[in-house]
C-alpha cells in the first residue's frame, strides 16, 4: 500500500480536516490522560474490549485541539481497520508513521495514538525508538493487561504508565442517561429515576454503546464472542477453541460463587493445566476476576477456592438468561467490580462464617462488606459472617449492602450499617 492510500484511510478517522464523533465525555479519565502525558511517559490504556478506550483517545484529541493545538499534530490509528487486516507488521507501522510525517506534515512534536496495538507483532520496538529519540508523545491501547511485553517493560522502566479503562460506573451510566448529579440534593430529587435505572444497569451492564442502544442483547452477545475468540483464543493461539467458550460460559453462569479449577477441569473435559492457563487468559482480557480467600499465608491463598466475578453484568445476562433469579448474585458482582474500579485490594473471608469482601490497605484490613439483596430471612446468617470478620480484624463497624434497607444498629458492640446498593455506588 502506497503512502497516499495509507493517509486516505487514516483521514477518515483523524481530525485533520473535520471533527470526529466523540460521544459522551468521561472527564475523569481525560484528566488522568492529560496528567500522564505531561510526564513524558508512554501512556498505555488497557481494559476489556468496548470499554471506551478508542472513544477516550478521540476525546483526548478533540480537547487538545479545542485548547489550540494543531489538528495535524495528532495521528490516531485503529489496527482493527479491515483495510489493514492483511498488512499488520512492524514494517507497516513504520510506513504509516512515515506517510503521516511526509504528507500531513505536523509542525510540532506529534501525538501518536495507537489503538489495539497488540495486533502489531513487535510494536514495542517502534514505540521504544520514538520514545528514546523524543520524536512524539505516545499513547497506546489494548484489550489485555499484557500488551506491554516483559522486554518493553524492562527497557522503559519508570517511563511508561498504565491507565485501566472500565465499562461505565453507575454515576457515569446515569450521566449517559442524562442525569447529572452535582450535589446531594440532585441525588434526593432524582432518587426514583436512579432506582429505576439501577435495574437497567444490573441487567444490561455499563458498556458505553450498550447503554445508548436499543439492541442491547445482540451487542452483548457479540462482545462476548469477540472477547473469547479474538482477545483470548487468537491472541494466545488456543487450539481447543471448542472448549474455551463453554468454559467462559460456565464461569459466567457461576459468577459470585466459589470455584475449583480441578472440578471445573472434570466438568469441562480439559486438563487442570489448561483450565488454569485459560482462566488466566480470561483474567488478562478483563473478562473475569478471581478473588482469593483471605489468609496471612500466600501459599494458603493460592490453594484455597476462589470466587469468580465478571467485568460486566450485561455479559452475564447475555449468557445466562436468568436475570430475575440472579439479582442477589448480581448485587454482589456489582460491588466487586465497583471495588476493582476504585483500585481496592480485597478478598473474601471464610472461617466459621463468611463475609463477601474485606478490603485491605497497606498491611491492614480496613473494611468488611456483606452483600444481601433481601435481608429479611438471612439476617442472622449475614450478620454472623460479618461480625466474625469484624472481630477477627478488630474493626468497629461493618457494612451490609441491600436493595432498600437503610439503617444502623449495634450488635455485640459493633456498628452494622445497612446501605442500599444505589447509594453505595454513588458514594
Amino acid at each position: 500500500m502506497n503512502k497516499e492510500n495509507i493517509v486516505e484511510i487514516l483521514d477518515s478517522w483523524n481530525f485533520w480536516k473535520r471533527d470526529q464523533s466523540t460521544g459522551v465525555l468521561r472527564q475523569p479519565y481525560l484528566d488522568k490522560m492529560n496528567n500522564l502525558i505531561k510526564t513524558g511517559q508512554v501512556v498505555a490504556l488497557t481494559g476489556v474490549r468496548r470499554s471506551g478506550k478508542s472513544t477516550l483517545m478521540k476525546q483526548f484529541i478533540k480537547q487538545r485541539i479545542a485548547s489550540k493545538e494543531e489538528r495535524e499534530s495528532f495521528l490516531y490509528v485503529n489496527f482493527e481497520e479491515p483495510k489493514f487486516a492483511d498488512l499488520l507488521s512492524l514494517n507497516f507501522l513504520q510506513q504509516i508513521y512515515e506517510a503521516y510525517i511526509e504528507i500531513v506534515k505536523p509542525k510540532s512534536m506529534p501525538y501518536i495514538l495507537l489503538d489495539e496495538v497488540q495486533l502489531i507483532p513487535k510494536w514495542e520496538s517502534f514505540v521504544r525508538g520514538l520514545h528514546e529519540k523524543k520524536e512524539a508523545h505516545i499513547l497506546v491501547s489494548g484489550s489485555t493487561s499484557k500488551i506491554l511485553s516483559k522486554e518493553f517493560g524492562e527497557k522503559l522502566t519508570g517511563r511508561w504508565s498504565e491507565m485501566k479503562v472500565y465499562p461505565l460506573t453507575f454515576s457515569e451510566f446515569l450521566n449517559f442517561k442524562g442525569i447529572e448529579l452535582r450535589s446531594r440534593l440532585d441525588i434526593i430529587s432524582e432518587s426514583v429515576k436512579i432506582k429505576q435505572l439501577l435495574r437497567e444497569y444490573l441487567e444490561f451492564g455499563g458498556f458505553p454503546l450498550v447503554s445508548l442502544n436499543d439492541e442491547k442483547q445482540e451487542i452483548l452477545a457479540r462482545y462476548f464472542d469477540d472477547i473469547v475468540s479474538r482477545d483470548i483464543a487468537e491472541r494466545h493461539k488456543i487450539r481447543k477453541v471448542e472448549k474455551l467458550k463453554p468454559l467462559a460460559k460456565y464461569y459466567l453462569t457461576s459468577f459470585s460463587s466459589m470455584i475449583s479449577y480441578r472440578k471445573t477441569a472434570n466438568f469441562i473435559g480439559l486438563s487442570l493445566d489448561s483450565i488454569e492457563r485459560f482462566s488466566k487468559y480470561m483474567e488478562d482480557a478483563y473478562l473475569l476476576f478471581f478473588v482469593p480467600r483471605f489468609s496471612y499465608s500466600l501459599k494458603e491463598q493460592e490453594v484455597n477456592l476462589r470466587k469468580v466475578y465478571c467485568i460486566d453484568s450485561g455479559l452475564i445476562n447475555a449468557v445466562s438468561f436468568r436475570f430475575s433469579e440472579n439479582i442477589g448474585r448480581l448485587y454482589e458482582n456489582l460491588v466487586c467490580i465497583d471495588l476493582i474500579k476504585k483500585g481496592k485490594e480485597f478478598y473474601y473471608y471464610k472461617n466459621g462464617g463468611e463475609c463477601d469482601f474485606i478490603v485491605k490497605e497497606g498491611t491492614k484490613i480496613i473494611r468488611a462488606i456483606q452483600v444481601s439483596y433481601k435481608i429479611d430471612g438471612n439476617k442472622e446468617r449475614e450478620i454472623k459472617g460479618l461480625l466474625e470478620a469484624l472481630e477477627t480484624f478488630k474493626l468497629k463497624e461493618g457494612f451490609i449492602i441491600t436493595e432498600s434497607l437503610e439503617t444502623e444498629e449495634k450488635v455485640k458492640g459493633k456498628t452494622i450499617k445497612y446501605i442500599p446498593l444505589w447509594k453505595w455506588l454513588l458514594e
